[in-house]
């Protein structure tokens, strides 16, 4: 397949997905949008994959180019009917995309944290094969509030409920991390942003600690990125 990747930060990428699109012979297009890049014609890809960063959708004063990425989206996934996927910000993005509602939320979630899968995403094609109950890594200080029409929730917890969403037949939207390497905390944490966040959320001594608390989850984690992309592609293919 040929993937289109909005990026925007060099260390915000698809991590341990390129690894897996490599693997499987697919082409990737990363357009490094806080770099400048434009979107390409549309017509050419078979996967649309939005991954995080530390922007909020509703900076678009700050980040001009938010607006022409909010139109792709719009376009890919209502009047093309292609399959999306996002993670974090490309979470929040298809919600904003197609009218639904993006906030500020009290606290910053960060660390691994615990997220029930709701009856729709124990059937939903994307989440296939999972229990009632994951573990998973968070790290984002906005959610999704309002969903869009069309909008299904897949999973969700009290400090975010809308953990995961499903827009219509094949646009996935996912809240938490599943892309991460052993790289990504320290990658992270070089952020500003990233780091502010990251000790408001969890304290300073915690923070510190982060790194080694992911290292222990991240087999399982990892493992779990290869069954939601044998999933997508499955059903996608």
């Amino acid at each position: 397949m040929n993937i289109l990747v909005f990026q925007h930060l060099a260390v915000e990428h698809p991590g341990i997905f390129r690894d897996f699109w490599r693997e499987a012979g697919h082409r990737v297009h990363v357009v490094a949008l806080d770099e400048g890049a434009a979107i390409p014609d549309l017509a050419g890809f078979d996967l649309l994959a939005v991954m995080g960063g530390p922007m909020d959708v509703w900076e678009l004063a700050q980040h001009p180019w938010l607006r022409a990425e909010l139109a792709a989206i719009r376009t890919w996934v209502r009047d093309l009917g292609r399959p999306y996927f996002g993670i974090c910000l490309g979470h929040q993005l298809l919600a904003e995309a197609l009218g639904g509602k993006v906030g500020r939320m009290e606290v910053p979630e960060v660390g691994v944290t615990a997220t029930g899968l709701t009856e729709a995403g124990r059937a939903d094609a994307l989440l296939a094969g999972f229990g009632a109950e994951v573990q998973a890594f968070q790290w984002h200080g906005a959610e999704v509030q309002h969903l869009p029409e069309g909008g299904v929730v897949l999973a969700g917890n009290a400090a975010c409920p809308v953990q995961a969403l499903r827009v219509g037949p094949r646009a996935w939207g996912i809240q938490f991390h599943v892309e991460m390497t052993a790289a990504t905390v320290a990658e992270w944490s070089a952020v500003p942003e990233y780091a502010a966040s990251m000790v408001k959320a969890l304290g300073v001594e915690r923070a510190r600690g982060l790194e080694a608390e992911l290292a222990g989850h991240l087999p399982a984690f990892n493992a779990m990125a290869r069954r939601i992309n044998d999933n997508l592609f499955r059903a996608i293919g």
